[in-house]
């Protein structure tokens, strides 16, 4: 099992808005929630990718399929 098999989609959909750039504001905004929320799932996917930071993230997003993560595990945006 890969590390991202872990992820809840949702972890997985900040992921992926993480790695196009966006702020936790704009995120929080996007996905509907506040920026506690977000960051409460980026402290989760952090744990369990073993990341420590956005840029760590964004890279490991970055070469582990980009746009495709989204799609593979069927969240539309």
């Amino acid at each position: 099992m890969q590390p991202r098999d872990q992820l809840t989609p949702k972890e997985v959909q900040v992921a992926t808005l993480v790695w196009e750039g966006h702020t936790n504001r704009e995120i929080a905004g996007m996905v509907g929630t506040t920026e506690q929320v977000i960051k409460n799932y980026l402290r989760t996917t952090f744990d369990k990718l073993g990341v420590w930071r956005r840029l760590e993230l964004a890279l490991y997003v970055a070469s582990h399929g980009g746009a495709e993560w989204t799609s593979e595990i069927g969240l539309v945006r």
